[in-house]
């Protein structure tokens, strides 16, 4: 009787052998590289032919399956010698990861000839061109933050939950006594001009209102965005500047990691969470500072003051004020991290994405302040 024996094949022995051999078609030539080149099993790459390069090279890998370290290794070593000798090397139909490596490491012929010699201020973009480069630079930061959330909701983003944890603790309870004590001064100062204005025609009741309706609707997530953008948005720009400096963003791509996901995306979850929470205490703190102002100065009793405050409150003031604030908070993260992440390679540019940052997060406060309180009043809330 005979035995059968069911024999489980690796599935290395069944890939394709390595090969490269090449090919010349008139004064160029083209490397057709084949196959599995992983492992040290792998043959050496074939040299050039003796004789002339000619103006252009080619590398053919629509074939390659599959690749690791040492084989790059071994094609940056025989394309190394051409591109320093002015061949321009085509790589096109390389794995986007070994493309993108090699890319880097070789040297580009040719460049150094064709660059114009003028001084550095002229090959600056200017006027309308630079603040249109600009835009399209946000417009696509804007997309590619998009394309991070799509991913995230589907759980297949590189954001790191530990993370995310950090940035809630640096945006939360470290921003709490600024914005406290900043929140408590308007209220304050809301409560006497208020006040001043009211008690020509004995409307102090009607102080509370004011404060409230102020604080809970406008200024608390006002003046908790401005807050924010001089002392996150700063940071943010500073942070992501530093790492494109030192080329840790560009590891990041290296390394197949999305630095919008990895980078972004933790600071700006973190500052949207956090923010509806900013925005309730900073109005509560605002609120609260108006009565000794209307107790001492105008004489209104403070049970009067908190009673009118509560009665003053509806849900429509509560969930704008907290919308509003959110948004705020949103635009600061993105500011932060849009300048950080497009910032220059030294020093001076760490500072100049600092100081965009901030102005820009105003700027872009100021604007979606106008158009939401438009937007609302327009619709009757």
């Amino acid at each position: 009787m005979g035995i059968i024996a069911f024999v489980s094949i690796p599935e290395s022995a069944t890939a394709a052998a390595p090969s490269c051999r090449w090919q010349q078609q008139g004064d160029v030539w083209t490397l057709l590289i084949a196959g599995d080149w992983r492992g040290t099993a792998a043959p050496a790459l074939e040299p050039l032919p003796a004789g002339p390069a000619g103006p252009l090279v080619k590398v053919d890998a629509t074939q390659l399956s599959e690749w690791d370290n040492a084989f790059a290794a071994q094609l940056w070593e025989l394309l190394l010698p051409l591109a320093r000798g002015g061949v321009t090397i085509e790589l096109s139909s390389l794995p986007e990861g070994l493309r993108d490596s090699l890319d880097l490491a070789l040297p580009h012929p040719g460049v150094a000839a064709r660059t114009p010699q003028r001084p550095l201020d002229d090959l600056r973009p200017k006027g309308f061109v630079r603040w249109w480069r600009d835009a399209m630079l946000t417009v696509r930061f804007f997309g590619e933050v998009q394309i991070a959330l799509m991913r995230l909701f589907r759980g297949k983003s590189d954001m790191r939950m530990q993370d995310l944890l950090r940035q809630l603790d640096q945006t939360g309870p470290l921003s709490l006594p600024i914005v406290a004590l900043t929140c408590g001064l308007v209220g304050l100062m809301l409560a006497y001009m208020g006040g001043a204005q009211l008690d020509r025609i004995g409307g102090q009741s009607y102080i509370a209102d004011v404060v409230t309706v102020g604080m809970m609707r406008e200024l608390a997530g006002l003046m908790t965005g401005v807050i924010l953008s001089g002392r996150l948005g700063a940071a943010f720009a500073a942070q992501l500047a530093s790492m494109q400096a030192n080329e840790e963003i560009d590891a990041l791509r290296a390394l197949g990691v999305d630095p919008v996901a990895y980078l972004v995306l933790p600071r700006l979850i973190a500052l949207v969470l956090v923010a509806p929470l900013l925005v309730a205490f900073a109005a509560l703190v605002g609120v609260l500072a108006g009565l000794p102002a209307v107790v001492f100065a105008y004489g209104l009793p403070p049970m009067e003051y908190l009673y009118k405050c509560l009665e003053s409150l509806t849900w429509t003031h509560l969930w704008i004020g907290l919308f509003k604030g959110t948004l705020y908070s949103a635009l600061v993260a993105l500011a932060g991290c849009r300048e950080g992440l497009y910032a220059g390679r030294n020093a001076q540019a760490v500072g100049e994405a600092t100081t965009a940052a901030v102005v820009k997060s105003l700027v872009w406060i100021v604007m979606a302040a106008s158009g939401t309180t438009t937007m609302f009043q327009s619709l009757g809330f």
